[in-house]
């Protein structure tokens, strides 16, 4: 089976990969909006957003992406 790959702001995402999905929440400083993307190996990824509405949307679409069964 071939690994799914899912691509969120210029980073390329093994979805097998995934093991843990914050919530959104805002960002230290006024930095807009983020949510982290932990994986196997202690690595995390912490993308950030301008509005909450794009954050939103984006976590959603990974989640879709995770769930999906192809």
């Amino acid at each position: 089976m071939p690994e799914k790959i899912y691509e969120l702001q210029g980073y390329a995402i093994v979805l097998n990969k995934v093991i843990f999905l914050t919530r959104v929440f805002e960002a230290d400083d006024g930095e807009g909006f983020q949510f982290n993307i932990r994986f196997a190996g202690d690595l995390r990824l912490a993308p950030k957003f301008p509005t909450r509405h794009e954050a939103d949307l984006q976590r959603s679409l990974l989640i879709k992406a995770l769930t999906r069964s192809d």
